[in-house]
């Protein structure tokens, strides 16, 4: 089903000319990769499953650009349509608003370039917990520019490793992967002190990591 067909469906209001646009230029940035009708179906996959957590729309169309860009990529590298030099790492909690999301920041500064991280919820939150922005900007880092995304299976495909914190059985498991469960303390209505333990925690396993994954 495409954009046209959702139009005037019920719980579906979405800017429907900004999403054509938005699938206009991913297809021109796709172009010999991916044909428009996945991409399109790719952009509404992305706009609606960011909806149903979204109790704030204004940053949903900026949010669903990111979404459904990365997703794409993912899926590109799993298919080896397009390459990459790096190790990609996955990170995958419940919420995606603390845990996963404390991770990825932390292995993007520390890797310094060199790995390639995600991270995704298998029931994404809203929003990332305040106190996880507080304890990360007390590392002089930010997290102002992320935000909790549903975990798909194309960034599971791209991944070379796939961390996760208590969410189950979420991920599928594909071969040739490394999979570790990562038993965390989670976040979600803890003390400033108490996310502060849980930062510290995850950044010892994070140096831990990469010591494993990074030639020396």
């Amino acid at each position: 089903m495409d954009l046209s067909q959702r139009r005037g469906m019920p719980g579906l209001a979405y800017p429907e000319e900004y999403l054509r646009r938005l699938a206009s230029e991913l297809t021109e940035r796709f172009d010999g990769v991916f044909g428009a009708e996945t991409i399109e179906r790719y952009v509404l996959e992305s706009y609606t499953a960011l909806l149903r957590t979204s109790t704030v729309t204004t940053h949903l169309a900026s949010r669903t650009v990111r979404f459904a860009t990365d997703r794409l990529t993912a899926l590109a590298q799993a298919r080896g349509d397009v390459p990459s030099d790096v190790v990609e790492i996955l990170f995958v909690c419940e919420q995606n608003a603390g845990r996963s999301q404390m991770a990825a920041v932390l292995t993007n500064h520390a890797g310094a370039g060199r790995v390639h991280v995600r991270s995704a919820g298998s029931a994404p939150s809203a929003e990332i917990h305040e106190t996880v922005s507080v304890v990360l900007a007390e590392l002089g880092l930010d997290i102002a520019e992320e935000f909790p995304k549903p975990l798909t299976d194309d960034v599971v495909q791209a991944a070379n490793v796939v961390i996760t914190m208590g969410c189950g059985d979420a991920c599928a498991i594909y071969p040739g992967k490394r999979y570790e469960d990562w038993t965390v303390a989670d976040p979600s209505g803890a003390s400033l002190d108490e996310v502060r333990a849980i930062r510290d925690d995850i950044a010892r396993r994070v140096d831990a990591l990469l010591a494993t994954v990074l030639p020396a």
